[in-house]
Order: structure tokens, then sequence, then C-alpha cells
């Protein structure tokens, strides 16, 4: 619940700073060199004090309406409702900020006319196309931050992944199990489908500090960084609340795909590459044994007939509280010289 509160944060704070912004820029744009045509005229420093102070206010209502599109309306509605609804979000938003500098403006500048007139004063259409690009624009912004990672973001602006540089990552495979069946007797347009429900439901790893690193077909890479992963057993931890959030959506595949999907995982730690990659289609991308060895190690599950494998270099790391974790022995890998001691981690039902 904290991460979820700490997302819902960041993304509020995040268009706070975004509208404010906004505000004090269309203060200095109309307030430096340029005539008012209205009758409310306002001098830059008291327009770049209603900026600051009414930007977070707006940012916040905006942030709020974006976390509720994204957690509870966005795959409950077709894209031309979407649409529709983000039209009527944006006008009552309009209406909003007008009816809020109509009050400011008569009670703190004698403004003497009535709402209409107000909204209709020369030089008003176009502040209010400014403010709807404004909203467009933020919301492009929070499209293109939910693809490329919320972690990644304000690093790729700052050209930290221009250089190739190291990082000491977790990385976790997590694949559909029966995957070949399952699209062959649902055919492809439900089983992507089925695959949209699963990766929604893979939303609950936010709560163990998770970022998303790849989908790959029916498989999806986690990543986290080496302390964040093992703060709280969060790398473990994610695997097993991804299974009971499938566990409860039991009845709904079973009515919309007649199965219940299933995941196999395997984990391994250490250092990685991480650079910007790409000329026209730019990605963030992570190189190095470190991912090969987790990619291998769930390729193994089912020969050891297990749900979750991590490596020994992890499970050292790892606190065992709350977890058994069980060697399995010393595996080959291919394209490694020495072989990787490899073990199955499962909750510890208080009977071991």
């Amino acid at each position: 619940m904290k991460l979820i509160n700490k997302r819902r944060w960041q993304i509020i704070k995040t268009y706070c700073i975004g509208w404010t912004l906004a505000f004090v820029f269309l203060s200095i744009v109309r307030g430096v060199g340029t005539t008012e045509m209205g009758s409310v005229k306002f001098d830059l420093w008291t327009s770049l004090l209603i900026s600051i102070t009414t930007g977070p206010v707006f940012g916040a209502i905006s942030g709020y309406a974006q976390i509720l599109t994204e957690e509870r309306i966005y795959k409950r509605l077709s894209i031309q409702r979407l649409l529709v609804l983000r039209v009527i979000y944006a006008f009552f938003f309009l209406i909003i900020l007008l009816v809020v500098f109509y009050v400011i403006c008569t009670l703190f500048l004698g403004l003497n006319l009535g709402l209409l007139e107000f909204a209709t004063e020369p030089g008003s259409f176009p502040i209010y196309f400014y403010i709807l690009s404004v909203d467009f624009f933020m919301a492009v912004l929070r499209q293109v931050n939910l693809l490329i990672g919320d972690n990644n973001f304000s690093k790729l602006l700052q050209g930290k992944f221009y250089t190739p540089r190291e990082e000491e990552r977790v990385f976790m495979f997590l694949d559909l199990q029966s995957s070949t069946q399952l699209a062959e007797r649902l055919g492809h347009i439900d089983y992507s489908r089925m695959i949209q429900d699963c990766f929604n439901d893979l939303g609950v790893v936010v709560e163990n500090e998770a970022e998303i690193y790849q989908y790959v077909g029916d498989e999806v890479i986690l990543t986290w960084q080496l302390q964040d992963g093992l703060r709280r057993q969060n790398c473990i931890n994610a695997y097993f609340n991804f299974k009971r959030q499938l566990d409860k959506k039991k009845e709904y595949y079973l009515k919309e795909y007649n199965c219940q999907p299933f995941f196999k995982a395997g984990m391994n730690a250490g250092i990685v590459t991480v650079t910007e990659v790409g000329k026209y289609k730019k990605e963030i991308a992570y190189h190095g044994d470190t991912i090969n060895t987790a990619a291998r190690i769930q390729a193994k599950c089912n020969d050891f007939g297990q749900e979750l494998l991590i490596s020994e270099y992890l499970k050292d790391k790892l606190d065992a509280n709350g977890f058994v974790f069980d060697r399995l022995g010393k595996i080959d890998l291919k394209g490694k010289t020495n072989g990787v001691f490899v073990y199955a981690a499962s909750e510890d039902d208080g009977r071991s």
C-alpha cells in the first residue's frame, strides 16, 4: 500500500509542477512586453503569484484525474468512450479554472463583470486553447512515462543512459506455462486478451518496487536495483503477490478463457550494463551475463518441476524469513564455463 501511495504521490507531484510551470510561462509571456486586451490587467508579479498559488491546486486535480483513469477506468471503456470522457473532463476542468480565476478577480481585483462577460473577454479564447494544449501535453507526457518506465523518464532527460554504465540489479523472467496449447485452443484474439489481462494483474508488483523492463510475447521481465529488490524481500514477494492475484481472479479467467493462467519464474542478480539504444526507436536496454543467466534459470523450471528458481548468488543475499529455499544442485547453463547452483523458492507455510 505504501508503494501504491508513493506512486500516486509521484503522479500528483509531476502534475503540480507541470501546471505551475505552465501558468508561470503564460504569466511571463503575457506580462512582459504585451498589453492585455481585456478589462482585467494583471501586472507581472501579481500574475506570477496567482500562478504559483493556483498551479499546484489544479495540478493536484489533474493528477488525481489521471490516477483515476489509470486505475479505475482505462480497461473498462472502449477507446472511443475513453476519448469522449477525456474531452468531457477537459471541458469541466476548463470551467473550474474559469470560475476560480473569476472569483479571484472579483474578490481581490475589484472586477465588475458577470461570469459570462468575463469568460468571453477579448483574448480569452487563446488562453483556453493554451490550457487545453497543456492538458493534452501532460496526458501525452504521462503515456511516454508509462512506456519507458516511471523511474527512467527523468534519467533519460538527464542523459544518464547516453553512455553505458554499470548497475547491480535483480532480474526476474516470468513465463506463461503451456502457452502454445493455450494459443491454439483460444485463438489469437482471445489469447492476446488473456495476456492483456494477465499483464494488467501483474500491476500488483508495484507494491514490491518492481520495474517492468520488457514484455516479450507471453513473457515479462521484471527488474530491481539490488537494494530495492532485497528490501523486504521484494523480488520474491513480487512473484507470490502476482500468483495470489491470479488466484483471486480464478473465476474470471475460467469464465472468460476456460483456464487459469500460471507463470513460472527464474531470478538472478549481478552487475549489468544499462544504456540507451536505437536511433529511430529508442529504448533503455540492459546487457550482461546476469540477464542471460536469469533467463536460462527460468528455462529450468519445468525440468525441476518448480515454479520459482533463483541463483545461489541471489539466495545468499536474501533473508530466509518467510520462505523456504531448497538447493537443487549445480546446473550447466548453455554458454557458461562454470555451472550455477540454483534453489527452489517457496513460501513457508509453517510446517517446515
